[in-house]
């Protein structure tokens, strides 16, 4: 607000000199009145210095009196200052508007009646640009207010998210601890004493080898038996802790979009549809690296801000595309990317379609036998 009162000070300084001027144009100007203009510069220079609030208050009130000084001895225009500094004593005393303008019409008295219109003038436009600087400055300072909050909010969210990230790994860790001592304790319990039982039997049937063939035999059958149910667990163990393939493949493929939403600007989707079960492993590898290499080229090349995971299984392919609301291009030119996406699928069987027309879209088409 400082600033807008000084530039109104400067143009109203600034017409009084042209004025006398004018008034004038062959005489020399009066050194007198050159030091005045001096002063009145360097005294509201000092107001714009000075930082507490009683000292601004007595260089406004200083200034007011050289003002008045000045407009009785020296020059009558003078008096088109008034309002400025009445405006700005009572604007820092936080006086309600009304008040505001009333103070700025208290010089009447010492103003000359051909000056009346122009000092009117004057105090009218004062006070217009006092009302424009002070909806200014209000904005100015709602707008800082909500910046800060945001910054607040935003440090929150950082502190909430690192808490998060920090609570999920540990989270992660536990389940981690938890599943090797589930699988410590089944392999201890089943394995363990199946081995355990084995050990006894075969180490009986050692000791009645040479006494009691028959009984030794036996005994080596039971070991044999109580082995072979050991190894069916430890088989029965592993197959329940594997996941499937297509649990992984589908999964790798939700991970890399989740990341990729978490992580770029973009809105990242995915969708399947059919029997998945039918997609092999290196079929979902394929599938993965085409679409990765798909997505680095949309946000690359593309500038795009949706991308779309589609994976769906037909009655004799498997129809992986990935689409996005980019750039697009009317001719599509192969480069590494694509060659290399072709070379995949072909491995396969199979190939790639790539469409630049509505964005860009890459289909993969993976055959396979429907059994």
């Amino acid at each position: 607000m400082e600033l807008w009162t000084m530039a109104n000070k400067a143009a109203v300084l600034g017409f009084i000199i042209v004025t006398s001027f004018l008034a004038h144009p062959t005489s020399e100007m009066d050194p007198w009145q050159i030091l005045v203009y001096l002063l009145y510069l360097a005294m509201n220079l000092t107001i714009l210095i000075v930082k507490k609030r009683n000292h601004k208050q007595l260089f406004m009130g200083l200034s007011i009196v050289f003002v008045v000084a000045s407009t009785l001895v020296l020059d009558p225009l003078f008096v088109l200052l008034l309002p400025v500094h009445i405006l700005e004593l009572v604007f820092l005393a936080g006086t309600q508007r009304v008040v505001v303008f009333g103070c700025m019409l208290l010089p009447l008295f010492i103003v000359l009646p051909e000056w009346m219109p122009l000092y009117l003038l004057t105090a009218f436009l004062s006070f217009l640009l006092y009302r424009c600087g002070s909806m200014l400055t209000d904005k100015l300072r709602r707008l800082e207010a909500e910046r800060e909050k945001m910054r607040e909010d935003l440090q929150s969210l950082t502190r909430s998210l690192n808490e998060s990230s920090e609570y999920f790994r540990q989270s992660t860790y536990t389940i981690q601890l938890e599943e090797r001592n589930r699988l410590s304790q089944q392999i201890h319990d089943d394995v363990g004493h199946a081995v355990a039982g084995a050990l006894i039997q075969m180490e009986a049937s050692r000791l009645l080898m040479a006494t009691d063939q028959d009984k030794a035999s036996e005994l080596l059958r039971n070991a044999i038996a109580i082995s072979k149910e050991g190894l069916e667990r430890i088989r029965v163990t592993l197959k329940d802790v594997k996941p499937r393939p297509e649990e992984l493949g589908i999964n790798r493929l939700r991970s890399f979009v989740d990341e990729l939403s978490a992580r770029e600007t973009v809105t990242a989707t995915l969708t399947f549809d059919g029997d998945i079960d039918v997609i092999t492993p290196i079929q979902w590898k394929i599938i993965q690296q085409n679409a990765t290499e798909a997505v680095t080229n949309a946000l690359k090349y593309a500038k795009a801000t949706v991308i779309s995971l589609e994976v769906r299984v037909l009655n004799t392919f498997i129809k992986a595309v990935v689409t996005d609301n980019g750039a697009g291009a009317e001719k599509v030119v192969k480069g590494l990317g694509i060659l290399g996406m072709e070379e995949r699928a072909a491995s396969a069987g199979g190939t790639v379609i790539v469409d630049g027309t509505r964005g860009f879209s890459v289909t993969t088409l993976l055959p396979y036998r429907n059994e």
